[in-house]
Order: structure tokens, then C-alpha cells, then sequence
């Protein structure tokens, strides 16, 4: 059930290690505002250090939206202060760096902001029935909460700036194919697959998935050589753990690990 009743635009469930936030504005498709924003990040700091969440899912309420970018009665009255602020860049950056897996369960629209809150997660999980793409071009603004920079590192540049400049609407298979998304399920079974992968990853040691995704964002943002130094060190870490014994003596013992994450 939902933690906190009164929030007003997202829900916040844990349950069997996942912490599941969901858009809830399906009446607008589920568009981003201040107040998504604001509870989005609420949940996140409060999940940091809550030893029940193990990995986070970010979907979208209804049939028909992940999220369908920013609301556009609320964007109308942005001033130069709003973009220098760039609130939803911030929550992006900040979903990015999370400490835990992050999983975006696309079961529609995402579009602008919605796909940008998307690529911000370590996986992306897309129902067949999903849509991707950049519109702000129309609104005579661009994609600001990092499109503009993870798109590019996501599928290349040159398909980037050709998705950004023509608004063009991409289907699910077609995100796959680029790269934009990790896989595409049917109708129906999305969270069964995405609750599938989430298992997959936490029947891993913790500390090494925590590390593991540390070392390929830092790594992706620097020259091969720093990252492999980045790779050197997280290793010599994950030597000193109880975890990485536990996981050598269950493997050659031919049994299940029991990690501790320590």
C-alpha cells in the first residue's frame, strides 16, 4: 500500500524489495510539475537508507503515459531563474547517481521530460505499446533535464540531434534497436518482467552492483584510462569484503550465496 496517503501526484510502494514510484496524473497523461518533482525526490531520500528498497521502479499510472513530458501550463510561466534552477535536470541527475538500481518501467508515452527521466535510470524496460521522442522543439525550448546530452551517449550523436531537431516519435521496437531501451514485452507484462530482471540483479552481491554501476557512469563520463583505474580500485574493494568470500565459497560449494553486503 502507499506509504504517505497525502501525496497528491505520485504513489510509493515497497514491496519484496522493490520500491515502485508511480506518476499518478493520468488525467494529464501523467506531466511532470514542481509537485511530481518535489514528492519524486522526497521518496528517493527517504528510501536512501531504507534497508527494505533494494532496487527502484519509476512508472506511470493508466494505460496510456509513462510520463508525457513536462506540464504545459506550468512550463508557460517558467522565467530564466526556473531554467537556471532546472529542477528536473537536478532529480534526473540525482536518479543517475542513485546508490541502488534504478529500473523505468515505459508502459506508454514517454515523451520530453518522461524520456529524459527514463534514460536517467540504469535500465529501461518498454512495453510493446510505448513511444518515445522529443517534442520541445515545437515549444521553442529543448530538452533540459539532460536529453540533450544522455540521448547522445545512449544511441549516438547523429541519431540525437535527428530525434531532437524533427520531433520524431520513435516506437518500442525501434528503441530497442537504437539502444534506447533494454528490452520490449508484450501487453500485460511489463512489471512480471521488470520484476523478473529486479530479481536477477539482487541475487547479485550488493556491494558489487552498487560498485559496478559507480564505476560505468564515472567511467562513461572520463578517458578509458581513468576508468580503468576507477576499475582497479572498486575490485580491490569488493577483495576485502565478507560478500566476495561468501560468493567464491558458495560457487566452488556448488550452493546459493548469502550475501550479507558487507
Amino acid at each position: 500500500m502507499p506509504e504517505t496517503p497525502e501525496r497528491k501526484t505520485i504513489l510509493a510502494e515497497v514491496a519484496d524489495g522493490l520500491g515502485i514510484i508511480t506518476v499518478n496524473r493520468p488525467e494529464v497523461r501523467n506531466a511532470l510539475n514542481s509537485a511530481v518533482i518535489w514528492e519524486m525526490r522526497e521518496v528517493l531520500g527517504s528510501w536512501r537508507e531504507d534497508d527494505r528498497v533494494k532496487l527502484v521502479v519509476f512508472t506511470g499510472a493508466g494505460e496510456k503515459a509513462f510520463v508525457s513530458g513536462a506540464d504545459i501550463a506550468e512550463l508557460n510561466r517558467r522565467t530564466l531563474r526556473d531554467g537556471l534552477a532546472a529542477v528536473l535536470q537536478g532529480l534526473c541527475d540525482e536518479i543517475e547517481r542513485y546508490e541502488k538500481p534504478t529500473i523505468a518501467a515505459v508502459n506508454g508515452y514517454a515523451l520530453g521530460g518522461g524520456c529524459e527521466l527514463a534514460m536517467a535510470c540504469d535500465l529501461r524496460i518498454a512495453q510493446e505499446n510505448a513511444r518515445f521522442g522529443f517534442p520541445e522543439l515545437h515549444l521553442s525550448i529543448l530538452p533540459g533535464a539532460g536529453g540533450t546530452q544522455r540521448l547522445a551517449r545512449l544511441v549516438g550523436k547523429g541519431r540525437a540531434i535527428d530525434m531532437i531537431l524533427t520531433g520524431t516519435l520513435i516506437d518500442a521496437r525501434e528503441a530497442e534497436r537504437i539502444g534506447l531501451v533494454s528490452r520490449v514485452v508484450p501487453r500485460g507484462r511489463l512489471m512480471e518482467e521488470v520484476r523478473s530482471v529486479a530479481e536477477a540483479i539482487l541475487s547479485k552481491g550488493p556491494l558489487a552492483v552498487r560498485l559496478a554501476k559507480l564505476v560505468v557512469h564515472a567511467g562513461f563520463e572520463t578517458d578509458q584510462r581513468t576508468g580503468m583505474i576507477l576499475e582497479k580500485l572498486a575490485q580491490s574493494l569488493l577483495y576485502t569484503t565478507e560478500d566476495m568470500r561468501e560468493g567464491t565459497a558458495a560457487f566452488l560449494e556448488k550452493r546459493k550465496p548469502s550475501f550479507k553486503g558487507r
